[in-house]
């Protein structure tokens, strides 16, 4: 009976830790690198998001991933998980204009964004963003972490490290392709290299690297993918300590009830 009760207190505490942290599924990609492992914030059942790296990471994605990379899944009001205040927030949104309608004459008309509104897409249709980027459309980076394997990594390690011009890959490249060696099926990237060292300003003070750059926008990325995660891992910590003590009371009083049975 106590090796059954042990064996059914290990199985309650793996399933609280699967709800607590999430899966990373790793799937096989034919020629691309493993992207190295990286330290960070939101990692491990204690893990949180870095506010001030989400700030950053959404300057970045702003200033320099949207002219190519949607995010329709976000909305403006999104960013107060990130540390912004509803009035900073309200000055993004306006800084957007959103076509709305129709209406009383059943026009549509243009007008500044809301907080409520969704982040606005660079382009009106998928036809219109592949003819615009070559004929490969540029992916929506709402869920692009959970999409990817190895996540934060993959992101981090594609951007920050991949690209290759040296020609030592000894690739046959076409116009507007790019050798990049954590890329998927294949290391063919249609996007140039998207960032350089002081091309976005950073107001805390932080290095304005591409490095650093990257690990920001991954850290944002991530949080955009799985935006409630700090919220299911106190849920999780709350079952399982809850779960342990009832575990345990319970055990006592079955060691009580039958002490006296042989």
């Amino acid at each position: 009976m106590k090796w059954s009760m042990i064996r059914k207190l290990t199985l309650v505490t793996v399933a609280c830790c699967a709800v607590a942290a999430p899966v990373k599924t790793v799937l096989a990609a034919e020629g691309a690198a493993t992207p190295p492992n990286q330290s960070w914030s939101f990692e491990g059942p204690f893990g949180q998001y870095d506010k001030a790296a989400l700030q950053r990471g959404f300057l970045v994605y702003k200033n320099v991933c949207s002219a190519c990379h949607s995010m329709k899944y976000m909305s403006y009001r999104n960013l107060d998980a990130l540390g912004y205040s509803e009035e900073q927030i309200k000055s993004i949104a306006s800084e957007y204009t959103i076509q709305d309608g129709p209406d009383d004459e059943g026009e549509y008309f243009e007008r500044p964004g809301r907080p409520s509104d969704r982040f606005k897409s660079p382009f009106e249709n998928s036809q219109q963003a592949k003819a615009a980027n070559g004929g490969a459309e540029p992916p929506d980076m709402s869920l692009l972490v959970h999409a990817r394997p190895h996540g934060a990594d993959y992101i981090y390690a594609l951007i920050a490290k991949g690209f290759d011009d040296s020609g030592e890959h000894h690739m046959e490249l076409s116009a507007g392709q790019y050798y990049n060696k954590y890329m998927l099926n294949g290391n063919v990237i249609s996007m140039t290299p998207p960032l350089s060292d002081g091309l976005v300003s950073y107001p805390d003070g932080s290095p304005e690297t591409v490095d650093q750059y990257a690990r920001d926008v991954a850290e944002f990325l991530q949080y955009a993918s799985d935006p409630h995660m700090e919220a299911r891992k106190e849920v999780g910590i709350r079952v399982m300590i809850f779960l342990f003590f009832f575990c345990l009371v319970f055990y006592m009083a079955k060691k009580k009830l039958w002490k006296d049975v042989h």
